[in-house]
């Protein structure tokens, strides 16, 4: 039997993509919270908040590809957490009792194998018939209580079963752990072994389960929130007032740069110029949500399930920018024989993102982390020179490029506009490429940070297309508006 073909199965379901199945399995594993409504029914709340957790959900999955199912942790030292290690070591002592007795008593060994064999039998496809016979053969309850009555148990060889077919099963992240449950030689120790292992089987299943509905889930998605924001615009009309806004913004940008481009719009004031692309405006409008004021201007309705995701890509770009520019004026300053070796570069990228990690939190000053990081690099740039054979930076040539460094922190340092704009064209090229794979050439400048920078680019790109795909019908309505009286 291919140990692959029997991996991924979870509660006996057999990976399924029709409707409702996928999200009834996936949402097992998580819990919301919704703020339920006033003055309503019980059944209205609880459809109410079915409706809401399952597109949340699989807005998630399929917006996020880095989307995990985790074990569950309780907090430390809280009550839950305390009652269960109190009522496990109760079993688990109980077991160790009964076990210890002459003859040994087997009532707890014998739920916990039924309970490991049902888990077991989950793990199946249907079509594993010679599998499940031997699993359901070796694992008869009631041979193992007949056997267990006359005193010819042998639960050492049962556990010794056990531990094969979880190896057969298991993904190959798990063979290790597997492997290790043989090691262990005290029956209770290796019980509780045992089921801390087909614990982590089971987040192991549901997650592979969930990326392989990732791709089927995307069109169910799209059509369910689709369907529910129509539902909501037939009850509040003014629902895009805030979108339209945000487009007409993004259409008006376009037009007033192509003007301003030699030979670009026709006589001034005149108001004749060139209509932008509507996709070419869709696109325009996505990268103003990374410059977006979310403390001070309302999100537009349509992206607002994402508008976290923004702030966070919003984030990670504003330090890549910080991160871009120092070692720009760091590289341009030294001489091309170190700033041209990988391992010294990759090692100050990596002094300087340390530096700069807190950068968005509120008791963070950029100004003084950069009077840090300008230190370092010179303390860094300086040893390289060395090791290399070329000529230390003289103190004056170190305090130009420290005082380059703390320029940084203005947001008009001409070094960092120019990142910031050339992280934008690349975003830009990305998205207007479609839905090719490859990724564009990074522009000038931004190789240091190219890893970095193609994994925001991945993200925002497909959090854009997926946005595109929903609500696409309705900015093309509005657009088709705003661009005619243009």
């Amino acid at each position: 039997m291919d140990k692959e073909d029997v991996v991924y199965m979870y509660n006996g379901i057999q990976l399924s993509h029709k409707k409702g199945e996928i999200l009834t399995f996936v949402t097992t594993w998580m819990d919301f919270e919704a703020s339920p409504p006033r003055f309503v029914t019980v059944d209205e709340l609880l459809e109410t908040a079915k409706g809401v957790t399952n597109m949340v959900l699989a807005h998630e999955i399929v917006v996020n590809g880095d989307f995990r199912i985790k074990p569950v942790e309780l907090p430390e030292n809280s009550l839950e957490k305390r009652v269960k290690e109190i009522v496990h070591k109760a079993f688990w002592d109980c077991l160790s009792v009964q076990l210890s007795e002459d003859p040994p008593t087997y009532d707890h060994a014998i739920k916990l194998v039924g309970e490991i064999k049902e888990t077991l039998l989950s793990f199946l496809l249907p079509g594993h018939t010679r599998l499940r016979n031997q699993i359901t053969e070796v694992l008869d309850l009631d041979l193992i209580k007949q056997e267990a009555e006359n005193g010819a148990l042998d639960i050492s060889k049962l556990a010794e079963f056990i531990i094969g077919i979880m190896g057969t099963l298991c993904a190959p992240a798990r063979d290790e752990e597997v492997r290790k449950l043989k090691d262990i030689k005290e029956i209770v120790s290796l019980f509780r072994a045992i089921f801390s292992v087909l614990d982590l089987m089971k987040v192991d299943m549901a997650n592979f389960a969930v990326s392989s509905i990732r791709p089927h889930l995307m069109q169910q998605s799209v059509d369910y929130e689709r369907k529910k924001f129509q539902e909501l615009l037939e009850k509040q009309p003014n629902s895009l007032d805030f979108v339209t806004q945000w487009l007409e913004e993004a259409a008006d940008d376009l037009m007033k740069y192509k003007k301003a481009l030699p030979g670009g719009g026709g006589a001034a004031g005149s108001g004749d110029g060139p209509v932008p692309n509507p996709v070419a405006v869709q696109n325009y409008a996505y990268l103003k949500l990374l410059k977006w004021d979310h403390l001070q201007r309302p999100f537009p309705e349509t992206v607002l399930m994402d508008q976290s995701r923004f702030q966070e890509l919003q984030l990670q770009l504003e330090q890549l920018t910080v991160l871009g520019a120092v070692l720009l004026v760091t590289f341009s300053m030294a001489a091309s024989g170190i700033s041209s070796q990988a391992n010294f570069a990759e090692k100050l990228k990596m002094i300087v993102k340390i530096l700069l990690t807190d950068m968005h939190l509120p008791s963070f000053h950029l100004k003084d982390a950069l009077t840090m990081v300008g230190e370092k690099v010179c303390l860094e740039v300086n040893s390289c020179l060395s090791l290399c054979g070329f000529t230390p930076f003289t103190t004056d040539k170190e305090t130009v490029l420290k005082g380059q460094i703390q320029a940084v922190a203005s947001p008009d340092d001409p070094i960092r506009r120019i990142m910031d704009a050339r992280i934008l064209t690349f975003l830009e090229t990305y998205l207007a490429s479609g839905h090719q794979k490859s990724l564009p050439a990074v522009p000038g400048g931004l190789g240091p940070v190219q890893k970095e920078l193609e994994e925001v680019a991945v993200k925002f790109v497909r959090l854009v297309n997926y946005n595109k795909m929903v609500f696409s019908p309705y900015y093309d309505a509005i657009l088709s508006k705003i661009l005619v009286r243009a």
